[in-house]
């Protein structure tokens, strides 16, 4: 591959009509990215569990102005059952008949405490969420990316999903769960129109970082908005090919 998604340079309609559902998309790099991708043409999805937090997305997209209306989608990951993921895969069929990407950004990132120390009902939280939530909607959303000519899957990885540190428990055990998902799924797919891949976004100003470094200079971290080229690499066309790595978005 000889495209650095770091730097990765693209026209302004690069994601022109590609239908694009992101979990996660309150706030935080999925809000930033759902923005982004809207400017660059995409049909936006927005997922998230707050239905007000999704429609001050909605509104800021579309006070753009020649953009795509985005559509919502309400679902908490967290307690959602089977009926609920078939809901959601009928509603996307039934208005776009296709999914040409899918980001999964949406996480949480649960207790920082030892093995020895950490609660069970937390960490059993944490794995649904970050891991099986994210299989159950892969799992529903695969006959719609089927669909498409040039589908791509994003998981949102971390450094501490590929080294492991002590003390970052569920979360870093999640994300170890998420390289080797999309990894998968790669192969699976690798000779039909479908690809997956990993970003690490780094060290970036968000609540979760917030709440992982309560101290920390939050001046010096860069912000949602300055880590997305990567994913819009991923998104677009020029990534055709590309599947089953991890890529740094720092």
């Amino acid at each position: 591959m000889s495209i650095d998604p770091r730097t990765y340079t693209y026209p302004d309609d690069v994601l022109r009509e590609r239908i694009i559902l992101i979990t996660g998309a309150s706030n935080g790099i999925g809000k930033a990215l759902a923005v982004k991708a809207a400017r660059l043409g995409a049909q936006v999805i927005l997922h998230g569990r707050n239905t007000a937090k999704l429609e001050k997305v909605y509104d800021e997209i579309i006070e753009i102005g020649d953009v795509l209306r985005p559509s919502i989608a309400v679902l908490d990951l967290a307690s959602a059952n089977a009926e609920d993921y078939t809901a959601l895969a009928t509603s996307i069929e039934n208005e776009f008949g296709r999914l040409d990407g899918l980001v999964h950004n949406a996480a949480i990132i649960g207790d920082r405490f030892s093995i020895e120390q950490y609660d069970a009902v937390t960490w059993q939280r944490v794995m649904h969420v970050n891991v099986t939530a994210g299989f159950a909607l892969t799992q529903v959303l695969l006959p719609l990316m089927q669909r498409s000519e040039d589908a791509s899957v994003i998981f949102a990885s971390s450094g501490v999903g590929r080294v492991a540190r002590g003390f970052w428990g569920a979360y870093a055990v999640s994300k170890f769960a998420v390289e080797g998902m999309s990894q998968v799924l790669a192969d699976e797919h690798r000779h039909a129109h479908l690809r997956s891949n990993c970003v690490n976004p780094g060290a970036t100003r968000t609540d979760m970082r917030l709440a992982a470094f309560p101290g920390e200079n939050r001046d010096i971290l860069k912000t949602p908005e300055q880590i997305l080229t990567p994913y819009i690499y991923l998104l677009g066309a020029d990534s055709k090919g590309v599947t089953g790595e991890s890529f740094d978005s720092q």
